[in-house]
């Protein structure tokens, strides 16, 4: 359970944020924006620990998704849970440092980094920060290989909506795959990408908290 806080309101941890692993055991993270392979390029300020963190309710609702999932030989992986404020603070400064862009063929080649936030593709808050959002994906058990989805996580592309139909068949499958599962226990997706996806209950709607991932 985490027991550290801090001084301002939103940085206080509330009872109810626990480590994810402390729910599900077994589940494979891999926390991207501690690492160099995200859209920046670099580790984001915030994540000082390779460690997901949600809220109780959001990861036992995850566990069920996970239950579920092993019934077709499948886990899932998690890309981000809880994501502190200052974390999207510093996407609002890089965004407007347009000489950076190394991460731009990987990441957003069809879209302008100045137009990542008035086109919605980033946002100024992010309900990741009210610790009940997840970015997840499926992976066989047999491998450890992820489904194809139809583009990697986080691309920044009309190309990663749900919805759109440019992809395979078998991508538009384990998208709705992914979809049904979650969906089944309570999680909300996004329109605009695959891989995200809030809990509809989720006990924290309107606070943004900002204590680091450690």
């Amino acid at each position: 359970m985490l027991t550290y806080s801090s001084t301002t309101h939103d940085s206080v941890v509330p009872d109810n944020f626990i480590y994810l692993t402390e729910v599900i055991p077994n589940i494979r993270f891999d926390l991207r924006y501690y690492s160099d392979d995200n859209f920046v390029g670099q580790p984001i300020p915030g994540y000082e620990s390779n460690v997901m963190i949600l809220t109780l309710q959001a990861a036992m609702a995850l566990k069920k998704v996970q239950h579920d999932l092993s019934y077709g030989c499948f886990s899932l992986k998690v890309f981000d849970g809880y994501r502190p404020q200052q974390a999207v603070d510093y996407f609002v400064r890089w965004a407007g440092d347009t000489e950076d862009e190394r991460m731009k063929e990987l990441y957003y080649p069809n879209v302008e980094k100045f137009d990542l936030f008035p086109k919605g593709f980033l946002v100024e808050q992010s309900s990741h920060s009210r610790g009940s959002t997840v970015d997840v994906t499926i992976i066989s058990n047999e491998d450890g290989s992820e489904l194809d989805m139809g583009t990697p996580f986080d691309m920044f592309d009309l190309k990663s909506w749900p919805s759109d139909t440019t992809v395979t068949k078998e991508q538009r499958a384990n998208r709705m795959l992914l979809r049904s599962a979650m969906s089944k226990h309570g999680f909300v997706g996004l329109e605009e990408e695959w891989w995200h996806f809030t809990l509809f209950n989720e006990p924290y709607p309107d606070t943004y908290f900002d204590f680091p991932v450690k």
